[in-house]
């Protein structure tokens, strides 16, 4: 029961479990909590599929005929019978399969990310003008490019990059620009792009039939709340709108973090809302520790029972 409960869990915590969390309205009002959700549902289903495997494992060494744990494939065979053990080999060989996808999506997700931003920040310093902004929001990093176009994105990693255009800085204000500005910095102050990988490494670990595209979109749009946020606490709602309308229709490279780019609709109308609500982060926070906790100890302590009869036996 313990290995077909972790077996449900990772499904329902890497499919419906997402698709619901990421039609939901609520995160907008808390967003920072809603990320913190995010990444207890993805750890859950992780440590689900892996409870999942091991549970499995461990019905393979079924009490045989004397009471003792069985130790080779024939006396396994012979208490379980040829069906049960193959599904069991099966499910467990899946598992594995899981955990080496995650561990190798992981490395790809790293260096095929930061193989792109180096390039791109090599491009950045060659074409770039490194001209001094008065703006104390701007820092060290500044990259200006010649495109009429506005648009505004930074590159995280050890040697951070802000980029913003010409067009930006001839057709922003200056309190916009600021805004802006604030914006990337938060971007890499808090290390999104972190974050973004994680999810992204998880996503392509599990298998296509159970996986949701939903939790990439939601997070990805829930860092920019964060980073708005930032920029509204500095400059306030209406310099930060006006700027991310300026840029929405900006280009930005693969592995950038952008101010505009389709989201931008639903970010102006939420700086036109209520704001944040520490009612709504506070339950969820309180559900993301449910969703790690609870599960856990409901079905991992009678487990660890009845491995250890299984093996004092």
């Amino acid at each position: 029961m313990s290995a077909l409960a972790f077996t449900v869990m990772a499904l329902v915590l890497s499919g419906p479990v997402p698709a619901m969390l990421a039609r939901a309205t609520w995160p907008s009002r808390a967003p920072r909590a809603a990320i913190v959700l995010w990444q207890s549902i993805a750890l859950a289903a992780v440590l689900s599929a892996f409870s999942a495997g091991i549970a499995i494992a461990s019905r393979l060494f079924a009490p045989g005929a004397d009471g003792r744990p069985t130790a080779t494939i024939a006396s396994e065979i012979d208490a379980l019978g040829w069906p049960l053990w193959v599904l069991y080999l099966a499910v467990f060989a899946l598992t594995l399969v899981i955990g080496a996808r995650l561990a190798v999506a992981i490395v790809q997700v790293a260096i095929a990310t930061r193989r792109r931003r180096a390039h791109h920040r090599m491009v950045v310093d060659l074409v770039g003008k490194s001209r001094k902004w008065a703006h104390s929001r701007a820092g060290d990093g500044l990259r200006i490019l010649d495109v009429e176009e506005p648009l505004a994105y930074c590159l995280p990693g050890v040697r951070s990059r802000v980029v913003v255009s010409e067009g930006t800085l001839t057709t922003l204000a200056d309190n916009e620009i600021a805004a802006i500005l604030s914006h990337e910095r938060a971007h890499l102050r808090a290390r999104h792009d972190l974050v973004l990988e994680m999810f992204t490494a998880v996503h392509a670990a599990f298998p296509r039939f159970v996986r949701s595209a939903s939790a990439l979109d939601a997070v990805r749009l829930l860092i920019e709340m964060l980073a708005d946020d930032a920029a509204v606490r500095a400059e306030g709602p209406t310099p930060l709108a006006r700027a991310l309308v300026a840029c929405a229709t900006g280009r930005t490279p693969a592995g950038a973090l952008a101010a505009g780019g389709p989201t931008t609709v639903v970010r102006v109308r939420r700086l036109g809302g209520s704001g944040n609500s520490l009612a709504v982060a506070a339950c969820a926070y309180a559900a993301a520790a449910a969703v790690l906790v609870v599960p856990t100890v409901a079905v991992v302590l009678p487990w660890l029972t009845e491995l250890n009869r299984l093996f004092t036996a």
